[in-house]
Protein backbone atom coordinates (compact mmCIF):
# COMPACT_ATOMS: atom_id res chain seq x y z
CA UNK A 1 0.00 0.00 0.00
CA UNK A 2 1.40 3.68 -1.08
CA UNK A 3 0.89 6.29 1.88
CA UNK A 4 -0.31 9.13 1.24
CA UNK A 5 3.25 10.82 2.13
CA UNK A 6 4.93 8.90 -0.25
CA UNK A 7 2.21 9.82 -2.79
CA UNK A 8 3.45 13.35 -2.32
CA UNK A 9 6.69 13.19 -2.23
CA UNK A 10 6.20 10.93 -5.74
CA UNK A 11 4.25 14.51 -6.72
CA UNK A 12 7.02 17.01 -5.30
CA UNK A 13 9.53 15.36 -7.73
CA UNK A 14 7.24 15.17 -10.15
CA UNK A 15 6.99 19.08 -9.70
CA UNK A 16 10.57 19.67 -9.91
CA UNK A 17 11.51 17.66 -13.52
CA UNK A 18 8.62 19.58 -14.70
CA UNK A 19 9.61 22.94 -13.66
CA UNK A 20 13.32 21.56 -14.82
CA UNK A 21 12.38 21.29 -18.44
CA UNK A 22 9.90 24.32 -18.54
CA UNK A 23 12.77 26.75 -17.57
CA UNK A 24 15.08 24.94 -19.96
CA UNK A 25 12.63 25.66 -22.18
CA UNK A 26 11.73 29.38 -21.91
CA UNK A 27 15.32 29.76 -21.89
CA UNK A 28 15.30 28.15 -25.41
CA UNK A 29 13.05 29.34 -26.77
CA UNK A 30 14.38 33.21 -26.68
CA UNK A 31 17.72 32.38 -27.72
CA UNK A 32 16.75 34.04 -30.81
CA UNK A 33 15.63 37.26 -29.46
CA UNK A 34 18.73 37.22 -26.70
CA UNK A 35 21.24 36.90 -29.68
CA UNK A 36 19.67 40.27 -31.22
CA UNK A 37 19.98 42.21 -28.13
CA UNK A 38 23.24 41.08 -27.32
CA UNK A 39 24.51 41.49 -31.32
CA UNK A 40 26.79 38.94 -31.67
CA UNK A 41 26.63 36.39 -34.66
CA UNK A 42 26.00 32.70 -34.88
CA UNK A 43 29.80 31.64 -34.44
CA UNK A 44 29.72 33.84 -31.44
CA UNK A 45 26.60 32.78 -29.87
CA UNK A 46 27.74 28.90 -29.89
CA UNK A 47 30.83 30.21 -28.59
CA UNK A 48 28.88 31.72 -25.73
CA UNK A 49 26.47 28.34 -25.53
CA UNK A 50 29.65 26.14 -24.79
CA UNK A 51 29.60 28.40 -21.13
CA UNK A 52 26.02 26.68 -20.38
CA UNK A 53 27.83 23.52 -20.91
CA UNK A 54 30.87 23.91 -18.98
CA UNK A 55 28.77 25.62 -15.95
CA UNK A 56 26.27 22.90 -16.15
CA UNK A 57 29.06 20.34 -15.74
CA UNK A 58 31.15 22.01 -13.24
CA UNK A 59 27.78 21.93 -11.23
CA UNK A 60 26.99 17.86 -12.15
CA UNK A 61 30.72 17.22 -10.40
CA UNK A 62 30.09 19.49 -7.80
CA UNK A 63 26.62 18.33 -6.33
CA UNK A 64 27.82 14.92 -6.46
CA UNK A 65 29.95 15.79 -3.22
CA UNK A 66 26.67 18.26 -2.00
CA UNK A 67 24.40 15.26 -2.59
CA UNK A 68 26.00 12.88 -0.33
CA UNK A 69 27.03 15.78 2.45
CA UNK A 70 23.87 17.32 2.84
CA UNK A 71 21.29 15.34 1.16
CA UNK A 72 19.74 15.42 -2.44
CA UNK A 73 16.62 17.07 -0.74
CA UNK A 74 18.19 19.89 0.03
CA UNK A 75 20.49 20.57 -3.13
CA UNK A 76 17.06 20.19 -4.64
CA UNK A 77 15.74 23.02 -3.52
CA UNK A 78 18.51 25.03 -3.01
CA UNK A 79 19.76 24.27 -7.16
CA UNK A 80 15.83 24.35 -8.67
CA UNK A 81 15.24 27.69 -6.41
CA UNK A 82 18.80 28.74 -8.16
CA UNK A 83 17.89 28.23 -11.61
CA UNK A 84 14.15 29.71 -11.36
CA UNK A 85 16.15 32.93 -10.51
CA UNK A 86 19.27 32.15 -12.99
CA UNK A 87 16.74 31.80 -15.97
CA UNK A 88 16.18 35.63 -15.37
CA UNK A 89 19.87 36.20 -16.13
CA UNK A 90 20.30 36.16 -20.15
CA UNK A 91 16.96 37.89 -20.58
CA UNK A 92 18.71 40.93 -19.15
CA UNK A 93 22.02 40.70 -20.95
CA UNK A 94 22.62 43.31 -23.39
CA UNK A 95 26.51 42.40 -23.75
CA UNK A 96 28.28 39.23 -24.77
CA UNK A 97 30.40 38.63 -20.84
CA UNK A 98 27.20 39.63 -19.47
CA UNK A 99 25.62 36.61 -21.27
CA UNK A 100 28.63 34.35 -20.42
CA UNK A 101 28.07 35.10 -16.95
CA UNK A 102 24.50 34.54 -16.97
CA UNK A 103 25.25 31.16 -18.87
CA UNK A 104 27.86 30.07 -16.56
CA UNK A 105 24.97 30.47 -13.52
CA UNK A 106 22.51 28.96 -15.39
CA UNK A 107 24.08 26.07 -16.59
CA UNK A 108 25.96 25.23 -13.18
CA UNK A 109 22.26 25.73 -11.64
CA UNK A 110 21.00 23.31 -14.05
CA UNK A 111 23.65 20.73 -14.06
CA UNK A 112 23.57 20.71 -10.49
CA UNK A 113 19.44 20.01 -10.14
CA UNK A 114 19.83 17.24 -12.65
CA UNK A 115 22.40 15.39 -10.65
CA UNK A 116 19.91 16.42 -7.38
CA UNK A 117 16.63 15.25 -8.58
CA UNK A 118 18.01 12.04 -10.17
CA UNK A 119 19.17 11.55 -7.00
CA UNK A 120 16.16 12.42 -5.11
CA UNK A 121 13.91 10.57 -7.65
CA UNK A 122 16.09 7.10 -7.01
CA UNK A 123 15.17 7.21 -3.34
CA UNK A 124 11.67 7.84 -4.02
CA UNK A 125 11.42 4.68 -6.49
CA UNK A 126 13.32 2.80 -4.01
CA UNK A 127 10.57 3.39 -1.49
CA UNK A 128 8.06 2.63 -4.10
CA UNK A 129 9.20 -0.81 -4.89
CA UNK A 130 8.45 -0.96 -8.47
CA UNK A 131 9.75 1.43 -11.33
CA UNK A 132 8.65 4.83 -11.93
CA UNK A 133 11.96 6.55 -12.68
CA UNK A 134 10.75 7.24 -16.71
CA UNK A 135 7.71 8.75 -15.90
CA UNK A 136 9.53 11.25 -13.53
CA UNK A 137 11.79 11.97 -17.58
CA UNK A 138 8.54 11.95 -18.87
CA UNK A 139 7.48 15.26 -16.66
CA UNK A 140 10.59 16.74 -17.72
CA UNK A 141 9.80 16.61 -21.10
CA UNK A 142 6.20 17.58 -20.38
CA UNK A 143 7.33 20.76 -18.72
CA UNK A 144 9.45 21.43 -22.11
CA UNK A 145 6.80 21.74 -24.19
CA UNK A 146 4.67 23.32 -21.82
CA UNK A 147 7.75 26.25 -21.64
CA UNK A 148 7.72 26.19 -25.65
CA UNK A 149 4.13 26.89 -26.11
CA UNK A 150 4.34 29.61 -23.20
CA UNK A 151 7.37 31.14 -24.75
CA UNK A 152 5.77 31.08 -27.71
CA UNK A 153 2.54 33.01 -27.02
CA UNK A 154 4.75 35.63 -25.45
CA UNK A 155 6.64 36.42 -27.69
CA UNK A 156 3.89 36.66 -30.32
CA UNK A 157 2.63 39.17 -27.71
CA UNK A 158 5.51 41.30 -27.71
CA UNK A 159 6.29 40.94 -24.52
CA UNK A 160 9.63 41.89 -23.29
CA UNK A 161 11.78 38.91 -22.52
CA UNK A 162 12.77 40.16 -19.13
CA UNK A 163 9.46 40.12 -18.07
CA UNK A 164 8.80 36.78 -19.45
CA UNK A 165 11.41 35.28 -17.76
CA UNK A 166 11.49 36.69 -14.89
CA UNK A 167 7.27 35.46 -14.17
CA UNK A 168 8.53 31.57 -15.03
CA UNK A 169 11.15 32.22 -12.44
CA UNK A 170 8.47 33.31 -9.83
CA UNK A 171 6.48 30.35 -11.14
CA UNK A 172 8.68 28.01 -10.94
CA UNK A 173 9.73 29.16 -7.10
CA UNK A 174 6.40 28.94 -6.24
CA UNK A 175 6.51 25.01 -7.27
CA UNK A 176 10.01 24.81 -5.26
CA UNK A 177 8.49 25.90 -2.41
CA UNK A 178 5.38 23.44 -2.52
CA UNK A 179 7.76 20.79 -3.26
CA UNK A 180 10.55 21.52 -0.81
CA UNK A 181 7.73 20.10 2.08
CA UNK A 182 7.41 16.68 0.49
CA UNK A 183 10.13 15.83 -1.09
CA UNK A 184 12.25 12.26 0.81
CA UNK A 185 14.75 13.06 3.55
CA UNK A 186 17.82 11.94 2.46
CA UNK A 187 20.61 11.38 5.28
CA UNK A 188 23.69 12.36 4.37
CA UNK A 189 26.20 9.07 2.93
CA UNK A 190 29.85 10.98 3.04
CA UNK A 191 31.40 7.67 3.18
CA UNK A 192 30.80 4.36 1.36
CA UNK A 193 32.79 0.86 0.74
CA UNK A 194 34.83 1.99 -2.34
CA UNK A 195 35.18 -0.15 -5.46
CA UNK A 196 38.81 -0.34 -7.64
CA UNK A 197 38.59 1.53 -11.29
CA UNK A 198 39.88 4.78 -12.41
CA UNK A 199 40.65 7.83 -11.09
CA UNK A 200 38.14 7.07 -8.27
CA UNK A 201 35.31 5.81 -11.09
CA UNK A 202 34.31 2.40 -9.96
CA UNK A 203 33.80 -0.36 -12.77
CA UNK A 204 30.55 -0.16 -12.63
CA UNK A 205 30.07 3.41 -13.01
CA UNK A 206 32.40 3.56 -15.96
CA UNK A 207 30.07 0.82 -17.67
CA UNK A 208 27.13 2.47 -17.10
CA UNK A 209 28.50 6.13 -18.23
CA UNK A 210 29.26 4.79 -21.07
CA UNK A 211 25.98 3.36 -21.58
CA UNK A 212 24.43 6.84 -20.82
CA UNK A 213 26.92 8.86 -23.10
CA UNK A 214 26.29 6.42 -25.97
CA UNK A 215 22.29 7.05 -25.26
CA UNK A 216 22.54 10.77 -24.72
CA UNK A 217 24.75 11.50 -27.55
CA UNK A 218 22.00 9.65 -29.61
CA UNK A 219 19.65 11.76 -27.99
CA UNK A 220 21.30 15.12 -28.78
CA UNK A 221 22.21 14.38 -32.17
CA UNK A 222 18.36 13.68 -32.59
CA UNK A 223 17.37 16.95 -31.54
CA UNK A 224 19.60 18.56 -33.59
CA UNK A 225 19.85 16.98 -36.99
CA UNK A 226 16.55 15.15 -37.48
CA UNK A 227 15.13 17.53 -39.72
CA UNK A 228 18.14 18.65 -41.58
CA UNK A 229 18.55 14.72 -42.13
CA UNK A 230 15.58 14.50 -43.97
CA UNK A 231 15.46 18.10 -45.61
CA UNK A 232 19.22 16.72 -46.94
CA UNK A 233 18.18 13.23 -47.90
CA UNK A 234 14.77 13.67 -49.58
CA UNK A 235 14.61 17.52 -50.68
CA UNK A 236 11.82 17.79 -47.96
CA UNK A 237 10.67 21.19 -47.66
CA UNK A 238 11.05 23.09 -43.94
CA UNK A 239 7.87 22.43 -42.91
CA UNK A 240 7.74 18.33 -43.74
CA UNK A 241 11.76 18.22 -42.65
CA UNK A 242 10.12 19.23 -38.94
CA UNK A 243 8.08 16.87 -38.81
CA UNK A 244 11.16 14.07 -38.04
CA UNK A 245 11.97 16.24 -34.90
CA UNK A 246 8.37 15.99 -34.06
CA UNK A 247 8.19 12.21 -34.53
CA UNK A 248 11.09 11.29 -32.09
CA UNK A 249 10.47 14.18 -29.44
CA UNK A 250 6.60 12.58 -29.48
CA UNK A 251 7.11 9.02 -28.87
CA UNK A 252 9.97 9.89 -26.62
CA UNK A 253 7.47 11.77 -24.71
CA UNK A 254 4.97 9.03 -24.62
CA UNK A 255 7.51 6.06 -24.00
CA UNK A 256 8.79 7.44 -20.87
CA UNK A 257 5.38 7.52 -19.94
CA UNK A 258 5.48 3.63 -20.68
CA UNK A 259 8.41 2.33 -19.64
CA UNK A 260 8.24 2.05 -16.30
CA UNK A 261 5.70 -0.60 -16.64
CA UNK A 262 7.04 -2.10 -19.41
CA UNK A 263 9.99 -1.99 -16.97
CA UNK A 264 8.28 -3.84 -13.90
CA UNK A 265 7.27 -6.68 -16.31
CA UNK A 266 10.75 -7.88 -17.98
CA UNK A 267 13.51 -5.51 -16.04
CA UNK A 268 15.74 -2.24 -16.86
CA UNK A 269 18.26 -4.52 -18.42
CA UNK A 270 15.28 -5.80 -21.26
CA UNK A 271 14.17 -2.31 -21.18
CA UNK A 272 17.45 -0.90 -22.64
CA UNK A 273 18.44 -4.07 -24.11
CA UNK A 274 15.55 -4.22 -26.17
CA UNK A 275 14.67 -1.06 -26.58
CA UNK A 276 18.20 0.25 -28.17
CA UNK A 277 17.66 -2.41 -30.51
CA UNK A 278 14.54 -1.00 -31.60
CA UNK A 279 16.53 2.00 -31.97
CA UNK A 280 19.26 0.75 -34.12
CA UNK A 281 15.82 -0.13 -36.52
CA UNK A 282 14.88 2.59 -36.55
CA UNK A 283 17.86 3.84 -37.23
CA UNK A 284 18.65 1.51 -40.26
CA UNK A 285 15.13 2.81 -41.41
CA UNK A 286 16.22 6.38 -41.45
CA UNK A 287 19.43 5.89 -43.42
CA UNK A 288 18.06 3.47 -45.63
CA UNK A 289 14.68 4.53 -46.69
CA UNK A 290 13.61 6.68 -49.88
CA UNK A 291 10.23 8.21 -48.51
CA UNK A 292 9.31 10.43 -46.47
CA UNK A 293 6.91 8.55 -44.65
CA UNK A 294 8.63 5.77 -43.78
CA UNK A 295 11.58 8.08 -42.68
CA UNK A 296 9.42 9.84 -40.05
CA UNK A 297 8.80 6.38 -39.18
CA UNK A 298 12.06 5.58 -38.51
CA UNK A 299 12.71 8.93 -36.61
CA UNK A 300 9.63 7.62 -34.39
CA UNK A 301 10.95 4.18 -33.33
CA UNK A 302 14.33 5.59 -32.80
CA UNK A 303 12.28 7.84 -30.06
CA UNK A 304 10.73 5.49 -28.71
CA UNK A 305 13.56 3.13 -28.55
CA UNK A 306 15.93 5.54 -26.32
CA UNK A 307 12.55 6.82 -24.36
CA UNK A 308 12.85 4.40 -21.61
CA UNK A 309 16.45 3.60 -21.42
CA UNK A 310 18.32 6.67 -19.92
CA UNK A 311 15.90 6.74 -16.62
CA UNK A 312 17.40 2.80 -15.78
CA UNK A 313 20.68 3.79 -16.30
CA UNK A 314 19.98 6.40 -13.85
CA UNK A 315 18.04 4.06 -11.33
CA UNK A 316 21.16 1.68 -11.41
CA UNK A 317 23.42 4.76 -10.88
CA UNK A 318 21.99 5.33 -8.11
CA UNK A 319 21.57 1.79 -6.58
CA UNK A 320 25.37 1.04 -7.11
CA UNK A 321 26.44 -1.00 -3.80
CA UNK A 322 30.15 0.85 -4.19
CA UNK A 323 31.28 4.60 -4.07
CA UNK A 324 28.12 7.06 -2.95
CA UNK A 325 25.71 7.61 -4.33
CA UNK A 326 25.89 11.33 -5.15
CA UNK A 327 29.30 11.08 -6.77
CA UNK A 328 27.75 7.96 -8.72
CA UNK A 329 24.94 9.74 -10.03
CA UNK A 330 27.32 12.66 -10.74
CA UNK A 331 30.09 11.10 -13.05
CA UNK A 332 27.18 8.93 -15.03
CA UNK A 333 24.93 12.00 -15.79
CA UNK A 334 28.20 13.98 -16.46
CA UNK A 335 29.69 11.12 -18.58
CA UNK A 336 26.11 11.15 -20.62
CA UNK A 337 25.89 14.95 -21.05
CA UNK A 338 29.49 14.84 -22.65
CA UNK A 339 27.88 12.32 -24.94
CA UNK A 340 24.97 14.86 -25.40
CA UNK A 341 27.14 17.58 -26.61
CA UNK A 342 29.79 15.71 -28.38
CA UNK A 343 26.99 14.10 -30.46
CA UNK A 344 25.77 16.84 -32.25
CA UNK A 345 29.53 18.50 -33.28
CA UNK A 346 30.58 14.81 -34.29
CA UNK A 347 27.91 14.29 -36.52
CA UNK A 348 28.92 17.62 -37.92
CA UNK A 349 32.41 17.19 -38.62
CA UNK A 350 31.44 13.98 -40.40
CA UNK A 351 28.77 15.67 -42.72
CA UNK A 352 31.68 18.13 -43.96
CA UNK A 353 33.21 15.30 -45.49
CA UNK A 354 30.59 12.98 -46.72
CA UNK A 355 26.71 13.28 -45.90
CA UNK A 356 24.23 13.82 -42.97
CA UNK A 357 22.70 10.45 -43.42
CA UNK A 358 26.29 8.68 -43.45
CA UNK A 359 27.11 10.28 -40.42
CA UNK A 360 23.97 8.92 -38.68
CA UNK A 361 26.12 5.62 -38.19
CA UNK A 362 27.51 6.99 -34.85
CA UNK A 363 24.38 6.89 -33.22
CA UNK A 364 23.59 3.54 -34.83
CA UNK A 365 26.64 2.13 -33.57
CA UNK A 366 26.56 4.14 -30.13
CA UNK A 367 22.79 2.40 -29.24
CA UNK A 368 24.12 -0.89 -30.48
CA UNK A 369 27.21 -0.80 -28.22
CA UNK A 370 24.21 0.11 -25.61
CA UNK A 371 22.51 -3.47 -26.16
CA UNK A 372 25.90 -5.12 -25.62
CA UNK A 373 26.24 -3.24 -22.18
CA UNK A 374 23.19 -3.54 -21.26
CA UNK A 375 23.82 -6.30 -18.24
CA UNK A 376 25.84 -3.54 -16.46
CA UNK A 377 22.35 -2.36 -15.23
CA UNK A 378 22.19 -5.61 -13.28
Amino acid sequence: MIDAVLTRARAAVFTVFGINGFLLAMWVVHIPVVQQRVGVGHAALGTLLLALAVGALMGMQATGYLADRFGSDRTTVVFAAILAVAVIGPGLATAPWQLAVALVVFGFANGALDVSMNSQAVLVERRYHRPIMAAFHGLFSMGGIAGSLVGAATLAAGIDPPVTLAAAGAVGLAAILWAARHLVRSEPTPHAPTESGTGGYSVRVILLGGVAFGLMLSEGVANDWSALQVKEHLSASDSVAALAFGAFSATMTLGRFVADRVSARIGGVAVVRYGTLVAAAGMALVMTSPWVPMTLAGWALFGLGLSGAVPQIFTAAGNIATGTPGKNMSRVVGLGYIGFLAGPATIGWISEVSSLTVAMVVPLVCVLVAAALAPALK
